[in-house]
């Protein structure tokens, strides 16, 4: 950064954008890629893609319930992913049963709704 001949905007810009990559980074070996599971190439690279894709994956439902700026662990284990709830079905119809006061409740409810809600009316 000393040397380079960005303006003070775009160099803040492209540090800022450093900075959001290694916490992506921090993150996934932080969760997934703490321990790959073999010394196998192979396995390795389609770990690595199912990480990523995992990763993305929780990323974008945290957008749904409004948690953009939550850590991928929190996600993980704490709000979106790991739910200790039951799915129950009825008349054709998916029950979740979430757990007894829940804070994340309505955002979970919120994810819920934008993923398997009803279908759009018909014109």
């Amino acid at each position: 950064m000393t040397n380079s001949t960005l303006t003070t905007v775009l160099a803040d810009q492209r540090g800022r954008d450093h900075a959001i990559i290694e916490q992506v980074i921090a993150e996934l070996k932080d969760g997934p890629l703490a321990h790959l599971p073999s010394g196998h190439y192979a396995a390795n690279a389609a770990w690595v893609g199912f990480a990523a894709l995992t990763f993305n994956l929780a990323r974008a439902a945290s957008i749904a319930p409004g948690m953009v700026t939550a850590r991928w662990a929190t996600l993980r284990r704490r709000r979106i992913i790991t739910v200790r709830a039951r799915l129950a079905s009825t008349g054709r119809r998916i029950v979740l049963h979430l757990p007894a006061r829940w804070p994340w409740v309505p955002a979970w409810a919120a994810l819920w709704d934008a993923a398997i809600g009803p279908p759009p009316a018909t014109t």
